[in-house]
């Protein structure tokens, strides 16, 4: 199923982020709740009954979608200066969709390589982790896509090592997050390396990513392309981390993971990004977080690559 919302695109692709952004929490807290209001827009997005009677009578009834989200990600899902409040465009934008659907989405801390298990044993309702919508994936849940965007490369404040294209890649230590496209990425590159291959090392987190990286015991980290321009423009990261080069690699599409099992939650949600879309809310909380450069003309299902 696709629904599908016309909305005019912003005239730039690129990323500024809002100076306003809370510090980044860079260690795993706990769970939270987001306390988020819609951020960026003038319209207040309110209820509608035909989407909130698509819900399952259990989630009418508690009033909480559970998201699951590895929120070590800014500035998708990340933690706020107390340690424990999960924040970021996609709790702002899970806060608008609730606020359709008549439901509080509620955001808790989950291992990146735990959410579509989750998903699908019913731990978790939802997980929206700045999860890129695939086939593989498909196979086990369904996604609701909201952002397009493609991987960096983020390197050392000075790129000691010249590192501006992935075959520089070859013969060094990249640290990536464990489970994420990114892997597979550098999988494929080796490839080009002949002899020299990249030498991979997977964290539990992007945040222990990024300490390998900073410490200088690596000399790459992958990221989507938002989070790495915000690493290295936002004032508490850019000391440490810039872009290799502007190139975006393998562009794909964020979606939130359903369970196969309740189409009815699946297209309750797309219904409610369809309406933001129409109302302006969603592209206000993107551009609030400074990323617009990835808003979607279309609200889509299962578009995977």
């Amino acid at each position: 199923m696709t629904t599908t919302a016309r909305r005019r695109r912003t005239g730039t692709a690129v990323l500024a982020v809002a100076a306003a952004l809370v510090a980044v929490c860079a260690s795993a807290c706990g769970t939270s709740q987001p306390t988020a209001k819609t951020a960026g827009s003038n319209v207040k997005p309110t209820l509608d009954r035909s989407l909130n009677s698509l819900l399952p009578a259990a989630v009418r009834d508690a009033g909480v979608l559970r998201v699951g989200t590895d929120a070590s990600y800014a500035p998708m899902s990340f933690f706020g200066p107390d340690g424990r409040t999960i924040v970021g465009m996609e709790p702002d934008l899970g806060y608008a969709i609730g606020q359709v659907l008549g439901v509080r989405l509620e955001f808790i801390r989950t291992d990146f390589t735990d959410i579509l298990p989750e998903v699908q044993n019913g731990q978790l309702d939802v997980g929206m982790s700045a999860m890129t919508d695939t086939a593989e994936r498909e196979k086990q849940v369904d996604f609701v896509n909201y952002l397009s965007a493609g991987t960096s490369i983020v390197v050392q404040r000075g790129n000691p090592s010249g590192v501006t294209d992935l075959k520089d890649l070859c013969g060094k230590k990249v640290a990536l997050e464990k489970g994420t496209i990114q892997v597979d990425l550098v999988k494929r590159s080796q490839r080009s390396c002949g002899g020299v291959p990249i030498v991979l090392s997977t964290y539990a987190t992007n945040s222990d990513a990024l300490v390998q990286l900073r410490t200088g015991r690596a000399v790459a980290v992958l990221n989507d392309f938002a989070p790495a321009a915000y690493l290295t423009t936002d004032a508490r990261t850019k000391a440490h981390y810039q872009l290799a080069s502007t190139n975006q690699y393998e562009p794909g599409q964020y979606g939130m993971a359903v369970n196969k099992n309740q189409p009815a939650i699946r297209d309750a949600i797309a219904g409610a990004l369809d309406a933001l879309n129409r109302n302006g809310s969603y592209l206000g909380v993107l551009d609030h977080w400074g990323v617009a450069g990835g808003a979607m003309d279309d609200v889509t299902v299962n578009s995977g690559r």
